[in-house]
C-alpha cells in the first residue's frame, strides 16, 4: 500500500475547514449592513473574499511542504475518482507536474472539498468521523483519545 507524505491527522484537520468553507455561498444578502440578527445571520454563510476559514486554510495549505501539498491534491483527485490507490503513483506525479499556482487556490476551488479529501483518506483505509480534531504536532499519545483519524 502507498503511503501519505501528509499525516492522517493534518489531512483531517483540512477535511474540517474546508466543509466549513463548502458551505458558503455567494451573495445571499444583498442589502446586507443591516443588524445581523433581524438578517437571521444569513451573511455567516456568504463568500464575500473576507472569510477567517478560507484564510486559515490558505495560511495551513501553503504551511506545508511540497509532499504534503501534492498528498493533498492526490488525495481530492483519488476523492473525486480520478483515479484508485493502485493508481497512487500516477496521480502524485500529474499532481506534482501540474502545479502551476498557490495549491490552496487550486484546492479551493473544487466543490465539496472536504468530502473528496476524506473519500481520499477512506480508499486508504482511514476512517474519518465527524469528531472534533486539531493539526496539533503533539504524538497521538500526548493527544486525547478523541480523535477524528481512525485506521
Amino acid at each position: 500500500m502507498p503511503e501519505l507524505t501528509i499525516s492522517p491527522e493534518k489531512a483531517a484537520f483540512l477535511i474540517e475547514k474546508a466543509r466549513e468553507f463548502d458551505v458558503k455561498e455567494m451573495g445571499s444578502d444583498p442589502d446586507s449592513g443591516s443588524n445581523g440578527a433581524d438578517d437571521e445571520m444569513t451573511d455567516v454563510l456568504e463568500d464575500n473574499g473576507r472569510d477567517p476559514v478560507q484564510q486559515e486554510l490558505t495560511g495551513f495549505i501553503g504551511a506545508l511542504t511540497e509532499d504534503e501539498q501534492i498528498d493533498l491534491v492526490a488525495l481530492m483527485r483519488l476523492g473525486r475518482g480520478d483515479g484508485t490507490l493502485d493508481d497512487w503513483k500516477e496521480l502524485r506525479r500529474e499532481a506534482a507536474e501540474g502545479r502551476d499556482g498557490p495549491t490552496a487556490s487550486y484546492l479551493l476551488g473544487e466543490p465539496m472539498l472536504g468530502d473528496l479529501l476524506a473519500e481520499g483518506l477512506g480508499a486508504f483505509g482511514i476512517d474519518w468521523t465527524d469528531e472534533p480534531t486539531s493539526a496539533d504536532s503533539s504524538s497521538p499519545s500526548e493527544r486525547s483519545e478523541d480523535h477524528r483519524i481512525r485506521g
